[in-house]
């Protein structure tokens, strides 16, 4: 595991600043079709991913995709292009070539069969990706992680549509993103297809393997758990519907049909985030509604993060700062704890840290520090009592909306922002000096009146 310095050690034109990993460049993947067998006991994984591919502007007679070392490219294929004429793989990357050149705005189809003993990559931030569980295995992949496991153009700005096909040993249950296509068992195993119904980040891909039940929370929220934890997992998510519905009044309709948690019979350090997902610990579950925070948390991100995402994670504060102030909504909404209570009084801990960090470009360092968490809440919180509740929310709909399914970036916020200010009266300038001030100083701003 490498360190990381006060300074940048990704800077580099062709890297991607945050998490290391060089760019890959030259075409666009519009589907992923994973065909996978997964053998629980030894931990092995076979695929065959079938990856639909643009080029883009320029003729491509070479490319690289992001794969792990360990999980081993047998065999690569090509339809709608010239025949690949050899790959090889290095450092995480999948290296083809092409026998000519493939002309600007080509698609085409690349088969790649690969296998191998899955394990997670080994990042700054900990061990990301695949992860063999006691019963079971599952995936986070937050930020660089799905190479551990598929071959793919690993960059979060990058949303592609899927098909997940996993083959697993029975009895355990396989559980993945969107909705349930098909499950059909074949002897001693079970073959599960999946099918997201909205393009989908690759580090947002997620498979879930472990014997679970599966019950309802509500009309569109369901989880799956262990099933001795039957009872606890009732109780700590028996305001899940209430939660998804509290939400779409702030922020507009839930962007998926359906929400899901999963609880691992593993203890967790933190929830974990996927698209239309969250994973839980068997930690997180005492029946007390002890993480009820973390539960609204992880499923504010379906809208900040999954249906709206982010082209680079320099930007990772809209997604955390917005899912912090959820959690501060929650509390106002279920408790009667005005929000401006909650935010003084993270404001009060904050002063007390240090205060170094640029919340709009924190550095790979400190992109999961709390610090960028909180003083995101907090920029949400001063927006919020600028412009007035009447203004400010449907601004952060208006926004939501146009990004849904797509990506979002500070810029695009502004200008909601701006409108939103217009109708009430507050100069663009006093919405602009507000962001500086809480995203791109170090020193913590007075706390909003």
């Amino acid at each position: 595991m490498f360190k990381l310095s006060s300074l940048n050690p990704f800077s580099h034109p062709d890297r991607d600043a945050y998490t290391g990993i060089d760019f890959n460049y030259g075409f666009s993947v519009s589907h992923y079709n994973l065909e996978l067998t997964y053998r629980v006991e030894p931990n092995l994984l076979q695929g065959q991913a079938t990856l639909t591919l643009t080029t883009v502007d320029e003729p491509l007679r070479q490319l690289t995709l992001d794969l792990a070392n360990n999980m081993v490219a047998r065999r690569v294929t090509c339809s709608g292009a010239p025949r690949v004429t050899k790959f090889r793989q290095s450092n995480n990357k999948l290296r083809l070539n092409f026998a000519d050149d493939i002309p600007p705005e080509t698609e085409f189809t690349l088969v790649i069969r690969y296998g191998g003993n899955p394990q997670p990559l080994r990042t700054p931030w900990g061990d990301i990706g695949w992860e063999e569980t006691e019963s079971g295995a599952l995936v986070a992949s937050q930020p660089n992680g799905a190479p551990s496991w598929f071959p793919c153009d690993d960059t979060p700005g990058e949303k592609a549509w899927y098909d997940i096909t996993i083959t697993a040993d029975n009895p355990f249950t396989v559980v993945s993103n969107g909705e349930l296509e098909s499950r059909k068992s074949q002897g001693a195993t079970t073959r599960w297809h999946y099918r997201p119904t909205a393009p989908m980040a690759t580090y947002l891909a997620t498979v879930q393997v472990g014997e679970f039940t599966q019950s309802a929370l509500g009309d569109n929220t369901r989880a799956w758990y262990p099933a001795e934890l039957s009872a606890p997992v009732r109780e700590e998510f028996s305001r899940q519907q209430e939660m998804l519905e509290f939400l779409e009044s702030r922020f507009g309709e839930y962007p998926f049909p359906h929400y899901g948690v999963v609880v691992t019979a593993d203890e967790l350090e933190i929830p974990l985030e996927a698209q239309g997902l969250s994973i839980f610990g068997s930690n997180h579950v005492r029946g007390d509604h002890a993480f009820e925070r973390l539960i609204v948390h992880e499923l504010s991100h379906q809208w900040f993060g999954n249906a709206c995402g982010i082209d680079d994670w320099q930007n990772i504060w809209l997604n955390e700062g917005f899912a912090c102030y959820s959690e501060w909504l929650w509390l106002e909404h279920s408790t009667g704890t005005p929000a401006h209570d909650t935010a003084r009084s993270h404001y009060n801990v904050l002063r007390h840290k240090a205060q170094d960090i640029e919340v709009g470009n924190p550095g790979p360092r400190d992109m999961f520090d709390d610090r960028v968490y909180k003083r995101g809440a907090l920029t949400v919180h001063s927006l919020r009592r600028l412009l007035g509740d009447a203004a400010f929310f449907p601004a952060i709909q208006a926004y939501l909306a146009q990004g849904r399914h797509g990506t979002v970036s500070p810029a695009g916020l502004t200008k909601h922002l701006h409108t939103a200010a217009d109708q009430v009266g507050v100069p663009h300038e006093s919405v602009d000096k507000l962001l500086e001030a809480w995203l791109d100083a170090k020193e913590l701003p007075e706390f909003p009146a």
